[in-house]
């Protein structure tokens, strides 16, 4: 969920450009070619090795844009003249959050003790979006320590209504709770 800051400011710029053009699907589409070239070890470790030089990094990206709009073409070349090209691997994913920035939606996690089915998912995201404003997607992450309850985070806010959060809460009330003297 967390992203590369220069990613997310390049790719703020690519949408815009591509609004304006009327090419977000297109390059939405781009994107997601790009992701699942990046999806590859082995095409990560092309881009990012050091010892290989700027050409033949270049090179090994050449096959994923073959069809790509203009935009994402010139954004790729760019990172690459700009000597950036690392953050092509997480542009896919800061495209998608733009997205649904655009959309205004928020992706999420909720973590419990025990798998929650989609029945439970979805409720707890209808609530959440309420509270946020936003709709908003959850997955499910099994954390055992939780021991029950369930602990949120979604876009930047994280809401706490586990057992082990209301302990430690308690915890850090009782150690600031002056003593009768």
């Amino acid at each position: 969920m967390i992203r590369d800051v220069v990613a997310v400011r390049w790719i703020g710029a690519l949408w815009n450009l591509a609004a304006r053009q009327g090419a977000t699907p297109a390059v939405a589409t781009d994107m997601e070619r790009l992701a699942a070239h990046f999806a590859s070890a082995a095409a990560r470790a092309r881009l990012l090795h050091a010892g290989v030089d700027a050409a033949a990094r270049r090179a090994s990206v050449e096959g994923a844009l073959v069809g790509c709009h203009e935009l994402t073409r010139n954004f790729v070349a760019l990172a690459f003249d700009k000597r950036r090209e690392a953050l092509l691997v997480d542009a896919p994913g800061a495209w998608r959050a733009r997205a649904r920035l655009a959309n205004n939606e928020v992706e999420g996690v909720v973590e419990t003790a025990r798998p929650l089915g989609e029945p439970e998912i979805q409720k707890v995201a209808a609530q959440l979006g309420v509270v946020l404003g936003k709709k908003v997607a959850l997955k499910n992450k099994i954390v055992p320590e939780l021991v029950g309850g369930a602990r949120v985070v979604a876009g930047n806010r994280m809401i706490d209504w586990s057992v082990q959060g209301r302990m430690d809460a308690l915890r850090r009330r009782m150690l600031d709770a002056r003593l009768p003297s």
